[in-house]
C-alpha cells in the first residue's frame, strides 16, 4: 500500500479525531493534505500545527483572518467559505477524501471529490439520503469508490467482499436503540437533551447521538444503504441489538447470514475505509466472549419512535421525500438541542413539514436544493410556533 493523501472534510468533528488518531497510528500509510471545519477555528489550528496539511479550510469566513494569523507562516495555505470546501476536495494531489461534514452541507464537497474522480470514504449519509441517486450515479460514471464508514454499512460492505451482488436477498441494520430503548410516550415527552445525549455504547458528535435517540439515525442508515448497495427497499431491515457487537448482517439467496463483529469503536470502521483494500493492523480493544455471554435481538417500538416509521415511508416513497425529511430533522435536532423544542415534538414537526412541502418523484440536483431549503424554512416556523 502506497502512501495515500489525505482530505479529511470536518476535521474537528467526531468522525475527524478519530480519523486523525487512526492517520498518527500509521504514518506510514497516510498523510494530511487538507483539513477543514465550519466554525472550530482553535481546533482546526491545533490540528494544522500537528499534522502540517498542505491547506486548510475554515467555513466560517468570519474566522479565516485568525486562522490565518498562525498558520500562513507555517506554509499551510489557508481557505475560506463553502465555495473553498467544494474547491479543496477536487484537489489532484489528494487520493481519497473522508467525507464527514456533518448533514446536508455535506453534499456538495462530496459530488466534487466525486466528478474529479477521487474515492471517498463516506461517513456524510446524509450525502446518500438527500441525492442518493445523483451521488451514486456519478459515482459509477467516473468509476470513483465509495467507501462507507458508517459501522452498519461498513459491516455491509465487508460482509459483501467475494460474493455476487445478484446473491444479497436483504440486509439487516443492527441498532442499539439508544439511551431511552424500552421507554413510552409517557417518559419521552419529559426528556431533556443531557439525558438524550448519553448513549450507551457510541461515542459520536451530539447530532448523531439525538438522531440514535430518536431512531431516525437508523432510519436515514436505512436510506443510506438503499443506495450504497443497489437494494429495495424492502430487501432493508432494522434489529434492536442493545450490545452493539453484531454491526450488521447480509442475509443470501440460500437463507445463510454474514455478520461483521467487533467493539463498538467507530476507528475501526474509519481505519478500514481509509486503508481498503488492505486491512491494516492496530492495538484497539479486542472483544471477547467472556465478557459479552449473551447477544441479544428484538424489534424496534415504531409506535414510540415514530421517526423510524417516517423514515421507512421515505425510503418507500422516493423522489424527495427523504431529502425533506433530512432538513426537517436537522432543524429540530439542532432547536432540540437549544432547549427550543420537546423530545416528542421533532417527531410531529418533520411529520408535518413531509406533508406540506412538495413532494417530486424525479427530483434532479437543483430540485433537492430547493426541497432542502422549503423544508428547512417550514420546520423552523413550525419550531418558532412552539412554546415549552
Amino acid at each position: 500500500m502506497t502512501k495515500k493523501n489525505i482530505a479529511i472534510l470536518g476535521s474537528t468533528g467526531s468522525i475527524g479525531i478519530q480519523a486523525l488518531d487512526v492517520i498518527a497510528a500509521h504514518p506510514d500509510k497516510f498523510r494530511v493534505e487538507v483539513l477543514t471545519a465550519r466554525q472550530n477555528a482553535d481546533l482546526l489550528i491545533e490540528q494544522a500545527l500537528k499534522f502540517r496539511p498542505n491547506a486548510v479550510v475554515i467555513a466560517d469566513e468570519s474566522q479565516y483572518q485568525a486562522v490565518k494569523d498562525v498558520l500562513f507562516d507555517k506554509g499551510i495555505k489557508v481557505f475560506a467559505g463553502a465555495r473553498s470546501m467544494v474547491e479543496v476536495a477536487a484537489w489532484d494531489n489528494i487520493d481519497m477524501v473522508l467525507a464527514a461534514i456533518m448533514g446536508f452541507a455535506g453534499l456538495a464537497p462530496t459530488l466534487s471529490a466525486i466528478e474529479h474522480g477521487t474515492p471517498v470514504a463516506l461517513a456524510n449519509k446524509e450525502t446518500l439520503v438527500v441525492a442518493g441517486d445523483i451521488v451514486m450515479a456519478t459515482a459509477r460514471r467516473k468509476n470513483v469508490p465509495v467507501i462507507p464508514v458508517d459501522s452498519e454499512h461498513a459491516a455491509i460492505f465487508q460482509c459483501l467482499q467475494g460474493e455476487a451482488p445478484n446473491s444479497v436477498e436483504k440486509v439487516i441494520l443492527t441498532a442499539s436503540g439508544g439511551p431511552f430503548l424500552g421507554k413510552k410516550p409517557n417518559f419521552l415527552i419529559n426528556v431533556k437533551k443531557d439525558h438524550a445525549l448519553q448513549h450507551p455504547n457510541w461515542s459520536m458528535g451530539a447530532k448523531i447521538t439525538i438522531d440514535s435517540a430518536t431512531l431516525m439515525n437508523k432510519g436515514l442508515e436505512m436510506i443510506e444503504a438503499r443506495w450504497l448497495f443497489g437494494l429495495e427497499p424492502d430487501q432493508i431491515e432494522v434489529v434492536i441489538h442493545p450490545q452493539s457487537i453484531i454491526h450488521s448482517l447480509v442475509q443470501f439467496v440460500d437463507g445463510s447470514l454474514k455478520a461483521q463483529m467487533g467493539l463498538p469503536d467507530m476507528k475501526l470502521p474509519i481505519q478500514y475505509a481509509m486503508g481498503y483494500p488492505e486491512r491494516l493492523a492496530n492495538d484497539f480493544p479486542r472483544f471477547s466472549f467472556k465478557n459479552f455471554p449473551s447477544l441479544t435481538f428484538e424489534q424496534p417500538d415504531t409506535k414510540t419512535f415514530r421517526n423510524l416509521a417516517i423514515a421507512i415511508e421515505a425510503l418507500r416513497k422516493g423522489g424527495n421525500a427523504a431529502c425533506i425529511m433530512n432538513a426537517a430533522n436537522e432543524e429540530v435536532v439542532h432547536a432540540f438541542l437549544k432547549n427550543r423544542i420537546g423530545f416528542l415534538q421533532m417527531t410531529e414537526v418533520i411529520e408535518e413539514t413531509m406533508v406540506k412541502v412538495q413532494h417530486i418523484e424525479t427530483p434532479t440536483l437543483h430540485d433537492y436544493y430547493e426541497s432542502d431549503t422549503a423544508a428547512r424554512e417550514h420546520a423552523a416556523a413550525l419550531i418558532n410556533a412552539i412554546v415549552i
